[in-house]
């Protein structure tokens, strides 16, 4: 099995302490591991690093989302799911077409974000959400549920007391909880609901996360691939219950996600860093697909859930 590979792999090398970049596909189906002594040129990736990123020499692009009868369609679909009482949190996602003069490596050079990851030809990846951070043997987790343009009015008062958006980030808060205490002890909400400012091309949004923390014990670097499988797929971009809530993603949205929604990160041989590949431009043989999307629960509206999609496409320039 694939994912029992991946176990072994990180475990390896976790017990070796030997410092390694990995990434990790929605499905954990594929994977790639590469020593960070012997990484190769065309993989390039920061994490959490105040860089100066390059003045990109084209800022415009256009893109064509998926329809709204299509989209309406998936939204009913999963609405009758939480209806029934199979999943009560889905993370609905779509691809977009993206037109651009830029190659992914420029794209790379030229956006601003916390992460940020160019793979060979394939896909480039700005994210601003930390999967998790493991150091001085505590782990954390920073589930990022509820996002609002700047703009708006009185957004943060918005965004902070919207019902809808309450709820779907206590549910994702009480999973990634849960998630935690599999491979922690200590587990507790450190932060609750803080506002952290995203630029989102030529405009601001506001993205709403919280803080978990959990405690490992000493030597957990030897289990590396055990916390790591244990904790995937991110429960941000999937929903709750986990498993069930995987499954009918699979068979709404009727497209492979790939590594869009995996993470990737980086073990220095004490400590860790990764986050989830969300912002993904990914290249094919028809040009650019850009993959977006965002949560659904019961009381979800379609027309602002499709906005939110479409809200998300955007290249966070420098």
């Amino acid at each position: 099995m694939p994912h029992n590979r991946l176990r072994a792999s990180l475990n390896r090398y976790g017990k070796a302490r030997t410092p390694i970049f990995f990434m990790i596909d929605f499905d954990l189906q594929h994977f790639v591991i590469h020593p960070l002594e012997t990484l190769p040129e065309d993989i390039l990736f920061a994490m959490d690093e105040q860089t100066q990123p390059a003045a990109a020499p084209d800022r415009n692009y256009r893109y064509q989302s998926v329809d709204f009868e299509t989209y309406q369609k998936a939204f009913r679909r999963v609405i009758e799911e939480i209806s029934a009482g199979n999943t009560y949190l889905l993370n609905l996602t779509f691809p977009s077409r993206l037109e651009t003069t830029l190659s992914l490596h420029e794209i790379y050079r030229s956006v601003e974000a916390k992460f940020k990851l160019c793979y060979r030809d394939q896909f480039v990846c700005f994210t601003p959400e930390r999967f998790v951070k493991i150091r001085d043997n505590a782990i954390f987790t920073y589930p990022m549920k509820g996002t609002i343009d700047a703009t708006i009015p009185d957004a943060e008062a918005k965004i902070l007391h919207n019902d809808k958006e309450m709820a779907e980030h206590v549910m994702v808060v009480d999973l990634l909880r849960n998630d935690l205490s599999m491979v922690a002890q200590k587990v507790r909400v450190e932060k609750f609901r803080y506002i952290d400012k995203i630029k989102a091309g030529e405009r601001e949004l506001l993205q709403v996360s919280s803080k978990i923390r959990g405690k490992l014990e000493a030597g957990w670097q030897n289990r590396l691939g055990d916390i790591l499988v244990t904790l995937l797929p991110a429960g941000s971009i999937t929903g709750a219950p986990k498993k069930n809530t995987t499954e009918i993603i699979k068979s709404v949205e009727n497209y492979n996600r790939g590594y869009f929604t995996g993470v990737f990160g980086c073990f220095d041989g004490e400590n860790l860093d990764s986050a989830v590949m969300i912002r993904f431009i990914e290249k094919t043989e028809d040009g650019y697909l850009y993959k977006s999307g965002g949560g659904i629960t019961i009381d979800s509206d379609v027309q602002s859930e499709y906005n939110e999609l479409k809200e998300k496409i955007y290249v966070p320039f420098f």
